[in-house]
C-alpha cells in the first residue's frame, strides 16, 4: 500500500487559524502551484492568541458545515504554526477520524524574540509542543529554525515540576524535516522592463539607477526587525560622505513609525519612498534597489529577503538567523557581516562598487529560484502524498487485524 497514491491528487485541507501577511501569501501560493485538491479552512489574521486558544471550536464547527454540505473528507491536513492541533482534531475526531496531520512551522513562540520588559507566556510555545506531538508529521521552514526549536526545547519543558516527557523530543525530532517557503518569484519578472533588466530569467547585465544608488528596507517595521539598526548605519553612511538614497518599504508600518518618520526628516531627499508600497511599486523599487539590507534581531526564512535578491539586488545581511542558508557559502564574505562596523562597511563598499555589486547580485540570482513555487510545489505535494499512504496503511492493517 505505501506509495500508490504518489503519482495521485489527494485532498488536502490547509487549516490556518491566522491567515495574513507571509502566512496567507504561503497557503494561497501553495494552493494555486499544487496539482492537489487545496482547500483552505482559515481564519482572518487578528488576535493571534485567542487564534491558538479559540480558533480551534471555529474551524472544527466551520469543517462540520462544510462536510454536511457535501464537502468530502480530506485525506490529509496541513495545518501552520498558529494551529492548537489537539484541541482541533479532538473536536474534529467524528469529521476527521485518523486522517494523518502535518504541522508546518512559520515560527515558534517559544524561540520569537520578545519585546523588552515583556515575559513570555509559556502557555503558546506548550501550543506549539503539543501539536508536534500529535502531528504525524513536523516541517521547518529553515534548517535554522528547526534547530532554534530543538535546541531550546528541553529548556521549556525542564521548567515544570515532573512528568517533563523530554524522552519525546527526540520522537518528535524523528519525524521532523524542511520545507522552504514557496515565493512568487516568476513573477517579479514581470516588472523588470520597467526598471531597465532584461525580463528574461537569469539575465545580467543590469543598468544602474540614475542617480546614487538605492538601499531598500522591504521588511516589516517591527522590533524583531531592529529598524533602529538600520536607521543608525544610514547615519554613519551619511557621516562617511557615502552618496545613496534609500526606500523605506514594508508592512505593519504603524508599529515603529516614529523610527522611520525621524530618519525620513533627516535624510531628506535622499528617500525616495517611505511606507506602505502597491505590488507594482514594491516590484519596481525590487528592481531599481542596489542593495537590499537586514537589522533583523529574528528572521525563520526570510521571503522579502528572497524577493530582493531575485531581482538581482546586493544583500547586505547577518552572518547568523536563517541568512546563511539562504546564501551560498561562497558569497557568505562579502555579504553577512558580523557585527555594526562591518554593516556599514559592507553598505558603503556595494554603494562604491557598484559594478562589482551587482555582478555578484546577478550571481546570486539563480540560487534564489530553488525557493519559487515552481520548485517547492512539487516537494510539497510530494511530502503530502506520502503522508496521505499512512492513512491507506493504517486502513489496511485495520482490516487484516478485523477481517
Amino acid at each position: 500500500m505505501e506509495g500508490q497514491r504518489s503519482a495521485q491528487i489527494v485532498n488536502v485541507l490547509l487549516v490556518a487559524p491566522y491567515l495574513g501577511g507571509s502566512h496567507q501569501a504561503w497557503a494561497s501560493g501553495y494552493a494555486r502551484h499544487s496539482r492537489h485538491e487545496v482547500s483552505l479552512l482559515a481564519l482572518p489574521a487578528r488576535f493571534w492568541k485567542w487564534r491558538m486558544q479559540g480558533g480551534p471550536v471555529t474551524l472544527a464547527t466551520m469543517l462540520r458545515e462544510r462536510i454536511s454540505a457535501g464537502q468530502s473528507r480530506p485525506d490529509v491536513v496541513l495545518a501552520t504554526d498558529m494551529a492548537n492541533l489537539p484541541a482541533f482534531l479532538g473536536l474534529a475526531r467524528d469529521l476527521l477520524g485518523d486522517v494523518p496531520v502535518a504541522l508546518y512551522c512559520h515560527e515558534n513562540q517559544l524561540t520569537y524574540p520578545l519585546p523588552e520588559g515583556e515575559a513570555r507566556d509559556l502557555t503558546y510555545p506548550m501550543v506549539n509542543w503539543l501539536s508536534m506531538l500529535v502531528a504525524d508529521r513536523v516541517y521547518f521552514n529553515t534548517q535554522y529554525h528547526l534547530m532554534d526549536w530543538f535546541e531550546a526545547l528541553p529548556g521549556l519543558l525542564r521548567l515544570f515540576p515532573d512528568y517533563r516527557h523530554l524522552p519525546l523530543v527526540d520522537r518528535v525530532y524523528a519525524k521532523s524535516a524542511v520545507l522552504p517557503v514557496g515565493c512568487e518569484l516568476r513573477g517579479l519578472e514581470a516588472a523588470a522592463s520597467s526598471a531597465g533588466e532584461p525580463a528574461a530569467e537569469g539575465a545580467g547585465g543590469r543598468e544602474p539607477p540614475q542617480g546614487s544608488g538605492i538601499i531598500l528596507w522591504n521588511q516589516r517595521w517591527e522590533y524583531d526587525k531592529d529598524p533602529a539598526t538600520f536607521v543608525r548605519a544610514l547615519d554613519a553612511l551619511v557621516a562617511r560622505g557615502v552618496p545613496f538614497r534609500v526606500a523605506l518599504a514594508g508592512t505593519n508600518v504603524w508599529q515603529q513609525t516614529s523610527v522611520f518618520e525621524a530618519a525620513r526628516e533627516r535624510l531628506g531627499e535622499r528617500v525616495i519612498h517611505f511606507g506602505r508600497a502597491d505590488r507594482s511599486t514594491y516590484r519596481r523599487l525590487l528592481w531599481d534597489a542596489a542593495v537590499v539590507a537586514s537589522t533583523a534581531l529574528h528572521e525563520f526564512f526570510g521571503v522579502a529577503v528572497v524577493e530582493a535578491i531575485a531581482c538581482g539586488t546586493f544583500p547586505v545581511l547577518p552572518a547568523r538567523l536563517s541568512y546563511p542558508e539562504l546564501l551560498p557559502e561562497p558569497h557568505h564574505g562579502r555579504c553577512l557581516y558580523r557585527d555594526f562596523e562591518d554593516l556599514v562597511a559592507k553598505l558603503a563598499w556595494a554603494l562604491e562598487n557598484g559594478a562589482a555589486a551587482r555582478a555578484l547580485a546577478d550571481a546570486l540570482r539563480p540560487a534564489m529560484m530553488q525557493y519559487d513555487w515552481a520548485a517547492l510545489a512539487p516537494q510539497y505535494d510530494a511530502a503530502l502524498a506520502e503522508l496521505a499512504d499512512i492513512a491507506d496503511a493504517r486502513s489496511w492493517r485495520r482490516g487484516a487485524v478485523t477481517g
